[in-house]
């Protein structure tokens, strides 16, 4: 399991448009690398969506915004014209990011075990290095603050940590 501090494993895969993006090649800036199960299900579209309405946020921090499944990349283009989404999203066919980055695990659903992604998100460094990593993320979690309940969206929470990471950067 990749812990902070570790060198991000390297990766190369297709983009929605079928053109190849490598951490090499994006090295020097931050990265937010997230992995999701499913194009186009409920809470991949609301995490899809929620980075997409903060990307310009996360450009100002000079972060670029990368989400990862299983699908292929004529479904990657589909879920970004369906749902007008404003984010690269790589596919790994092949699970190698996936498993790579300790994603791919064994889930149950209602009594069935099958392998599948674990929700989780990672900010990689400039130096190439995982800085903060969230696993079995919930895309909106509800928390009660002295009385009121509020919802608390990871991209949010993504955002904090990131503008914390570079204070200290």
């Amino acid at each position: 399991m990749l812990e902070i501090g570790n060198l991000a494993p390297k990766f190369c895969a297709p983009n929605q448009d079928d053109v190849e993006i490598c951490l090499r090649d994006i090295e020097g800036r931050w990265i937010v690398l997230y992995f999701y199960p499913k194009d186009l299900t409920p809470g991949c579209t609301t995490q899809a969506c929620d980075f997409t309405d903060a990307v310009l946020e996360f450009d100002d921090l000079d972060a670029t915004i990368l989400g990862v499944s299983p699908d292929d990349t004529k479904k990657h283009r589909a879920f970004i014209e369906k749902k007008d989404l404003n984010i690269t999203l790589l596919s790994d066919e092949d699970k190698k990011m996936c498993q790579d980055y300790g994603v791919w695990q064994l889930k149950k659903f209602m009594g069935k075990e099958y392998m599948g992604v674990v929700r989780s998100t990672f900010i990689i460094s400039p130096d190439g290095k995982i800085a903060a990593i969230w696993d079995k993320v919930s895309v909106r979690k509800k928390k009660t603050v002295k009385g009121e309940k509020i919802e608390i969206l990871h991209v949010n929470e993504v955002k904090e940590k990131l503008q914390e990471l570079q204070a200290n950067y």
